[in-house]
């Protein structure tokens, strides 16, 4: 049987995320900035969503996984969007692009070890990192077509300066796929002593009935 994750820490990161969040709702509402009173509030919600989602479902998420979602909507949504980080520092994209790849890279590793622990398929490590890899690159190249229809439609810039920003962003996005489908293949190797790979092992702990191990 696999050994159980040691305790989680309390959720700082989480909880500060959170209180940023309520300040710059009531911060732009004390000043009549309302956007970000209307972007604080977006954010905080969303943050909340997969929590929710994951109790409807059954799911259990470990307290750095919901942590990590709520920073990234913090960075993307308020600081990224409203404190225009995305023009005054030329590495946030590129950060919260290679952030969001590892992440979807270990959920690409996630979804194979449900099937390999589940005894639903036979795979080798590195077939698990090979798909893990191929789910992240594949959601970084559907998010750049999804950027490049708002620009074509509505008239926007989101790719700023076209092909270059696109090409970088696919670069990173491959680079933080090969990392997060890495973690996925050390798990199975039996490395676990990085942060990645005890996020998986924390996920794996909290809901082992997905992985055939009750």
């Amino acid at each position: 049987m696999t050994p159980r994750a040691p305790a989680e820490r309390p959720p700082v990161v989480l909880y500060l995320t959170w209180l940023v969040l309520i300040g710059a709702a009531v911060g732009g509402f004390l000043t009549g900035e309302f956007s970000i009173t209307f972007v604080g509030v977006g954010t905080l919600l969303l943050s909340l969503v997969p929590i929710w989602l994951g109790e409807r479902v059954g799911v259990t998420l470990p307290t750095a996984f919901v942590s990590a979602i709520a920073a990234f909507l913090c960075a993307t949504l308020l600081l990224g969007e409203v404190g225009d980080f995305y023009e005054r520092y030329w590495w946030w994209d590129v950060v919260l692009h290679g952030g969001s790849a590892i992440g979807f890279g270990l959920v690409g590793s996630l979804l194979m070890l449900m099937l390999v622990k589940g005894e639903r398929l036979t795979a080798a490590p590195l077939t698990v990192a090979f798909f893990a890899f191929c789910f992240a690159v594949m959601i970084g190249a559907v998010w750049e077509i999804w950027e490049f229809t708002l620009d074509q439609v509505f008239g926007l810039n989101t790719q700023k300066s076209g092909l270059v920003d696109t090409m970088w962003d696919l670069i990173v996005d491959t680079l933080g796929a090969l990392i997060g489908a890495g973690a996925g293949w050390a798990y199975l190797k039996g490395r676990q002593n990085g942060p990645l790979t005890r996020a998986i092992h924390a996920f794996v702990d909290k809901n082992r009935r997905l992985f055939g191990d009750d």
